[in-house]
């Protein structure tokens, strides 16, 4: 029995080309971050998930607005 380098232990191609983003959204680098409680939106910056954001009106985690 071999250990550490058969089938199965390269990860990387193996979890579906997800991005880093949960959900898989991709959503790419233009949008907008809304707020789920107070509606607040402002433009995404590419390179930060809108959800490590915090609202600046009520301190909510934005989430990132589709289409």
């Amino acid at each position: 029995m071999r250990s550490g380098k058969g089938r199965g232990t390269e990860r990387g191609s193996e979890q579906g080309g997800r991005g880093r983003q949960p959900g898989g959204q991709g959503l790419g680098p233009g949008g907008t971050c809304v707020c789920p409680n107070c509606g607040h939106e402002e433009d995404h910056q590419r390179g930060r998930p809108c959800y490590e954001k915090e609202c600046p009106e009520c301190g909510t985690k934005m989430t990132r607005k589709r289409g």
